[in-house]
């Protein structure tokens, strides 16, 4: 089994010695060191404990991490990835005892990295081997739905992981397309819109499904409106202005849920690029009838704009505007699929920067995209091939493990559902750090380093310091208990 690496060390060493302040004669509180960096075979290893002592007034000099738990913040409900059929029809390739490492790597949360948050995709998406509908064609009524599409792949899959979670396992829903005669285009790929004479079909199809997964055994938590329905795409995809997503929320998909008994069911709108979130939910939220049925925004990472900075200011803004409802993560991997890549550095990167801004912004889950792809980053019906955290070559029958699993373990491990994000404080831009209090009462501390340099720093609570330091590219989890 590719196991994660345990390393201990007896003492870190290279710390600096600048702070007079600290006293060394009184031992204090303990706190648990996990790291992940670059050339070396730290992979969510467990380091040397490092202990608070008395370290009042930092200097200017002295980088510190400053952790204050009496400001408390969005409770966490979890981190997962999405169980497509691309990953389930990679899955079923492999042998049982690399399907089981594979299962205990995403979900164990002792062995593995602790996944409590699943999202699959209504009928197919650009991650299937073909384009699929539930229903025959022109069949308004559905008297003709059925999911038996899914149960040679999919619906097995998705029970595996329910099971290798512990029936903890939350799990949402998105329609790539409504099938392609309820569309205007005729077609469910390259965008066009739906007929309205469908929506009242198209929003039934939601709750058919929600229905007929629920009779298989998978319980369904929520539901997204559409994914990114701004993207004209080659493959699966349905347009919708901010007005027409609110139109069929308030006129169709909420009350039909209601009606069929799904008012618990989460609701979120929007399911794209932090690029218009903002649009998007002022216009959504900013009407009560559509508003009452939404529970959360979505977005994802694929920011048009490519030349500059992930847009995390607009989260912050809906967060503000909007402080009743709940901002989801519910998509991202890096594109372009190329195996000479697979160990590339940056993919871990792009995840602990978009994971600690996202969460410091009022993000309440993080979805990644597809949890498991082979070794050609597929399959996938139009070429649209991805990386995801761990690869499966079915050639030769072993698993790849990329830094962007372990980057993503740092916060789905030691972070746990229930959990309260609360103050964190960097005074050094080179180390990026989040913190959540567990709902049993520790503390994870989250430290990413991206740059080429060591940075010795303290880890501050409450008039206390824990000398510690951060090798380049890397990410440490601090378990304050």
């Amino acid at each position: 089994m590719n196991k994660i690496i345990i390393a201990f060390f007896a003492s870190l060493t290279g710390l600096s010695a600048s702070s007079q302040k600290v006293n060394t004669s009184k031992k204090e509180l303990a706190v648990k060191v996990f790291s992940t960096a670059q050339g070396t075979e730290l992979r969510l290893s467990a380091n040397a404990d490092v202990s608070f002592r008395d370290f009042k007034q930092p200097l200017e000099t002295e980088p510190c991490i400053f952790i204050d738990p009496t400001h408390s913040f969005q409770t966490y409900i979890g981190t997962g990835a999405a169980l497509t059929d691309a990953s389930a029809e990679t899955f079923a390739k492999l042998p049982a005892a690399l399907q089981q490492e594979f299962l205990t790597a995403c979900f164990d949360t002792e062995k593995g990295i602790g996944y409590s948050i699943a999202r699959t995709n209504i009928h197919s998406c650009d991650f299937s081997s073909g384009s699929y509908t539930y229903v025959a064609d022109n069949d308004k009524s559905l008297s003709t739905f059925s999911v038996s599409h899914d149960e040679q792949y999919r619906i097995p899959f998705i029970k595996k992981a329910i099971a290798a979670a512990n029936g903890k396992l939350k799990m949402y829903v998105s329609p790539w397309s409504p099938p392609t005669w309820m569309k205007d285009n005729n077609s469910m790929l390259q965008g066009g819109k739906l007929k309205n004479e469908f929506a009242q079909s198209w929003a039934n199809y939601y709750v058919k499904f929600i229905k007929a997964y629920e009779a298989k055994g998978i319980p369904i938590w929520g539901l997204t409106v559409q994914n990114e329905p701004m993207a004209k795409q080659r493959w699966e995809s349905c347009i919708y202005t901010a007005e027409e997503e609110r139109d069929f929320i308030k006129n169709y998909l909420g009350p039909t849920l209601h009606k069929n008994g799904m008012s618990s069911k989460k609701l979120i709108a929007w399911d794209h690029n932090r690029d218009l979130l903002y649009q998007r939910a002022s216009v959504i939220l900013g009407d009560p009838a559509a508003a009452k049925y939404v529970w959360g925004i979505g977005f994802h990472w694929y920011e048009t704009w490519t030349g500059g900075p992930m847009q995390f200011d607009n989260l912050k803004l809906v967060n503000e505007a909007f402080p009743g409802k709940h901002l989801v993560f519910t998509e991202g991997c890096q594109e372009k699929f190329n195996i000479d890549s697979i160990n590339n550095w940056s993919l871990g990167e792009k995840y602990g920067y978009s994971m600690i801004n996202d969460f410091n912004n009022g993000t309440v889950m993080w979805t990644d995209w597809n949890i498991l792809l082979d070794e050609t980053g597929g399959p996938n019906h139009v070429g649209n091939f991805c990386f995801a955290p761990i690869h499966a070559d079915t050639k030769t029958k072993k698993l790849i493990y990329t830094n962007a699993y372990y980057y993503i373990g740092h916060f789905s491990k030691f972070i746990k559902p229930g959990a309260k994000r609360i103050s964190a404080s960097s005074s050094r831009v080179a180390l990026q750090t989040t913190a959540f209090q567990n709902p049993d009462g520790s503390i994870a501390v989250i430290v990413m380093n991206s740059t080429d340099k060591k940075i010795d720093f303290n880890l501050w609570l409450k008039g206390k310091g824990a000398l510690t330091q951060s090798l380049p590219h890397s990410i440490n989890t601090f378990v304050i208990n």
